[in-house]
């Protein structure tokens, strides 16, 4: 569920914490959530590994060469490096928020219902003529803080993301690219945080071998969702997932209102 939900605009994490709540699972927490991220990953840096490693270099170059400005790269690596700092910086403010009154099922129903709609204003009315090698400083910024919305429960990294790409004028697959490239240091930073911060449950504990097989499938699946979306994303758009959010959405929120499921089952304390 990981691997397939983490880069397709749908929400990784409404998935892990409506899964288990419509299984009648305990939620798996924040930490492990974190954790298996590990996964998607490294399918994410393997799979752009040409793009990252030329965004590096020419990146690095343009500290010491003037020349090396001029190139795409280097707007692009500054586009990456700006657009990481506010989820990093509202990550650290909101932590303890997120990672708990945030899980409600109503607010994750919201999410999906909400950012589906604005993925679907954006694609309608984004002009889409701008290509990955246009990409802005300013343009790293405004998309940086779509993607610290998706620290919402439902709001999704990938689809906020690409939403607020299109919203300032960019293609649908330079959208897409764009997503997977900011995703990584964003991605990296909340795993290594986690780690950190869980080390001793995840290693020895009883979730290390859930977590590595957790972390083997969320890698085969996530390479396969990375290729399926850059391929559907030039064909069909977003609206399938747009449609697919609004119904997942309404459903849970039925379910939620008419009693048949707890907003806040399986939550530790709850």
């Amino acid at each position: 569920m990981q691997g397939l939900t983490e880069f397709l605009p749908v929400s990784s994490t409404a998935h892990i914490r409506v899964l288990p709540a419509v299984l009648g699972w305990e939620d798996p927490g924040a930490a492990f959530t974190a954790a298996i991220q590990i996964g998607t990953t490294v399918a994410v840096i393997l799979f752009f590994r040409k793009d990252l490693i030329g965004i590096a270099s020419k990146w690095a170059a343009g500290f010491g060469k003037p020349a090396a400005r001029q190139l795409p790269e280097w707007r692009l690596g500054w586009g990456i490096a700006v657009g990481t700092l506010p989820i990093v910086g509202i990550g650290l403010l909101t932590k303890r928020w997120i990672e708990n009154e945030l899980r409600s099922l109503v607010v994750v129903a919201c999410a999906l219902i909400v950012f589906g709609i604005l993925m679907g204003v954006a694609e309608r009315v984004g002009r889409q003529g701008r290509s990955l090698e246009k990409l802005t400083v300013r343009d790293g910024l405004w998309v940086g803080l779509w993607q610290a919305l998706a620290l919402i429960p439902g709001a999704s990294r990938s689809g906020s993301t690409i939403t607020g790409a299109l919203f300032a004028g960019m293609e649908r697959s330079a959208a897409a690219r764009y997503s997977f490239l900011l995703s990584v240091p964003a991605i990296v930073a909340a795993a290594i945080f986690s780690l950190k911060e869980h080390a001793g449950e995840l290693v020895t504990g009883s979730l290390l071998v859930p977590m590595l097989v957790a972390n083997l499938f969320a890698f085969a699946s996530g390479w396969l969702a990375i290729s399926f979306l850059l391929k559907l994303i030039q064909t069909r758009g977003l609206v399938p997932f747009v449609v697919y959010r609004i119904v997942l959405g309404g459903l849970l929120l039925a379910f939620v209102l008419t009693g048949r499921l707890d907003p806040f089952i399986g939550m530790a304390g709850k």
